[in-house]
C-alpha cells in the first residue's frame, strides 16, 4: 500500500506540473500535419480512395483469363449385380481407389458485358481520385473554418477582458471624482451598468473560446491551448484572376466534385452497356489439362489423361425479362446522374461567385472597418475633452469606448473572412493548394 500510495502521489505532482506548463501554440502549417494524421473525415476520404482503386482492377479482371483447379481422391466402395437370363444373379463387392484432377484455361475472347465492367472500373477509379482531391482540398477550407474562428474567439476574449478593465478604471475614476464632489452618482452607476455587463460578455468570450478550441482539438486529434494571433500587419490578397468570366471556367474544368459527377455519368452510362450485354453472345476459348484414374466402375484400373482446347459460345435466349428491367433501370439512373451533374455544376458556380465577390469587396470592407475603429479612437479622445468642459456626459464616453471595442470586433472579423474567402473561392475553383495554405499561414505570427 505504500508504495502504491507513493506512486499516485508522483503521478499526481507529474500532473500538477503539466497543468503549470505554459500555453501551447500551434500555428496552422503544424495543425494541416496533425489534422491529415487525425481528422476522422480526412482518414475515412484516404481509406476510400483506396478502396476505388481496386474499382479499375476489378473491371479489368472480367476480361482476363481464368485459371482453375481441382483435385479428387476418394475411396469408393461398390456392389456389383449381375444379371444373366437363365442363371442367379451374382453379386460382387468391389472396393478402390479413384483420383480425379483437372487444370482449366477461360480466356474471354467476345465479352460484351467484361468490356463495359472494365469502362465502368476505369470511370469508378477516376471518380474515387477526384472526390479524393475534393476531400484534401476541402481539409484544408475545414481547418482554417475552425482556426481562424478559434483564433476570432481569443481576440473576443482579450476584447473582452480590455473592455472590462477600462470600464473598471472609467467607475474608479468617478468614484474619486465624486468623492471630492465633483462627480454624479448617477455617473458612478452608469459605469457600474457597464462594467456588470463586460463582466457577462468575458464569461461568454470565455465560453465561446473553449468551444472553438473543443472543435479544433477534435480534428487535429490533439489539445489545443493556444493559437497564433494574426499579425498586425494585414495586406489584402489580391483576387487574381480578376474575371469572374476566368474563375468560372476554371472551376468547369478543375472542380472537383464537377469533375466526380462528370464520372459518375460515364459510370451510370457503362452500366446501360453493361445490361444490355445481357442479350448478347459470349465466345471464350476453353483450355484443359485432365488426369482420371479409376474415375468410375467401368474405368476401374484405367488411367486416362486428357488435353483439350476450344472455343465455347453462350447465347443468352430467355432471362424472364430481367435484362430488359435491369437495361430500363440503368438509362433512368443515367438521367439521374445527368441531372445531378447540372444540379452540382450550377450549386459550384453560385458558390463561386459568392466566394468571388466576398473577396473582391473585402478591401473596401477592411478599410471601412480600420477607418471605423480611427474614428472611434478620435471620438474617445474628443468626448473625453469635452466632459472636462462641461460639453458632454460620462454616458458619452461610456458609449465611445463602446464603439471602440465594436469596431476592433469588426476589423477583425473582416480580416479572418478575408482569408477563408480566399480559400473557399480557389476551392470552388478547384485549384486550392498547401501553397495556398502557406500564404495564409504567412498571416499568422508565432510568438505575438
Amino acid at each position: 500500500m505504500t508504495t502504491l500510495r507513493r506512486f499516485f502521489v508522483a503521478f499526481g505532482g507529474v500532473l500538477a506540473l503539466l497543468a503549470l506548463q505554459p500555453a501551447w501554440s500551434i500555428g496552422l502549417l503544424p495543425a494541416y500535419d496533425a489534422a491529415l494524421v487525425n481528422d476522422p473525415t480526412y482518414r475515412a476520404a484516404l481509406h476510400e480512395n483506396e478502396a476505388g482503386q481496386q474499382a479499375r482492377v476489378l473491371g479489368r479482371a472480367g476480361l482476363l483469363p481464368v485459371v482453375s483447379a481441382s483435385y479428387g481422391r476418394s475411396r469408393n466402395f461398390s456392389d456389383i449385380t449381375t444379371s444373366t437370363p437363365g442363371l442367379p444373379e451374382r453379386s460382387d463387392e468391389r472396393h478402390y481407389n479413384s483420383l480425379s484432377s483437372a487444370l482449366q484455361l477461360r480466356q474471354p475472347l467476345i465479352h460484351p458485358e467484361g468490356r463495359a465492367r472494365y469502362r465502368q472500373g476505369i470511370a469508378q477509379t477516376q471518380a474515387s481520385d477526384a472526390q479524393f482531391r475534393s476531400r484534401s482540398q476541402e481539409v484544408i477550407v475545414r481547418l482554417v473554418g475552425l482556426y481562424a474562428p478559434a483564433q476570432y474567439a481569443e481576440d473576443q476574449l482579450a476584447l473582452a477582458t480590455a473592455q472590462r478593465d477600462a470600464y473598471a478604471e472609467q467607475g474608479k475614476s468617478n468614484e474619486r471624482l465624486f468623492q471630492r464632489g465633483e462627480g454624479t452618482r448617477t455617473d458612478v452607476l452608469e459605469t457600474q451598468a457597464k462594467l456588470d455587463l463586460s463582466e457577462a460578455q468575458l464569461l461568454e468570450a470565455r465560453d465561446n473560446l473553449q468551444n472553438a478550441r473543443d472543435a479544433l482539438s477534435a480534428m487535429l486529434g490533439q489539445r489545443v491551448t493556444a493559437l497564433d494571433p494574426l499579425s498586425d500587419a494585414f495586406r489584402v490578397m489580391p483576387t487574381q484572376p480578376a474575371s469572374i468570366e476566368t474563375w468560372q471556367d476554371l472551376a468547369l474544368n478543375n472542380n472537383p466534385e464537377i469533375v466526380a459527377q462528370r464520372y459518375a455519368v460515364e459510370i451510370a452510362r457503362e452500366e446501360i452497356n453493361k445490361n444490355q450485354a445481357g442479350h448478347s453472345p459470349r465466345l471464350d476459348l476453353v483450355a484443359s489439362l485432365a488426369k482420371n484414374s479409376s474415375d468410375t466402375i467401368n474405368t476401374l484400373n484405367q488411367s486416362a489423361n486428357t488435353r483439350s482446347i476450344g472455343i465455347q459460345l453462350s447465347i443468352p435466349l430467355y432471362a424472364g425479362g430481367s435484362v430488359t428491367a435491369a437495361t430500363t433501370q440503368a438509362v433512368a439512373n443515367f438521367e439521374k446522374a445527368r441531372a445531378n451533374l447540372d444540379g452540382q455544376t450550377s450549386q459550384v458556380l453560385v458558390e463561386l461567385r459568392k466566394q468571388f465577390n466576398l473577396t473582391f469587396s473585402s478591401a473596401a470592407r477592411i478599410d471601412a472597418a480600420r477607418k471605423a475603429l480611427e474614428s472611434a479612437l478620435v471620438l474617445v479622445a474628443a468626448t473625453q475633452k469635452s466632459v472636462q468642459g462641461g460639453q458632454r456626459t460620462n454616458v458619452d464616453v461610456l458609449n465611445a469606448r463602446q464603439q471602440v471595442f465594436e469596431a476592433r470586433r469588426e476589423l477583425a472579423l473582416q480580416r479572418y473572412n478575408h482569408l477563408l474567402g480566399y480559400l473557399k473561392l480557389r476551392y470552388a475553383a478547384g485549384v486550392l493548394s498547401v501553397s495556398d495554405l502557406r500564404d495564409v499561414a504567412g498571416y499568422f505570427v508565432a510568438g505575438k
